[in-house]
């Protein structure tokens, strides 16, 4: 499962970025490679603070790994880091005794 945060205080803002998601899942799936995903928004400063700098504009980290911050991603790029996800979490499953 891949797990997938949308870090920032404006909803506008993370809306765009989780419709961004959906759309690039929809491609994987498109191409039979649907990742199962589970996301998170997250809107406490706190929190926020621990992943970047920015609390405004979103913050987009996958698998705790910050992808993207400060900008709205494309859906391509978007896309790219959920394949890349995926293909890590294929490595690691498969690697297990």
């Amino acid at each position: 499962m891949v797990h997938i945060k949308i870090l920032g205080m404006q909803y506008p803002e993370r809306y765009v970025v989780r419709r961004l998601v959906a759309a690039a899942q929809q491609e994987l799936a498109s191409q039979r490679q649907s990742p199962e995903i589970n996301i998170a928004e997250v809107t406490d400063p706190g929190e926020i603070g621990k992943y970047a700098y920015v609390l405004v504009l979103p913050t987009l980290v996958i698998n705790e790994r910050v992808v993207c911050s400060g900008r709205v991603p494309s859906r391509q790029e978007v896309t790219a880091w959920l394949l890349e996800a995926v293909e890590a979490e294929k490595i690691t499953t498969t690697s297990l005794p």
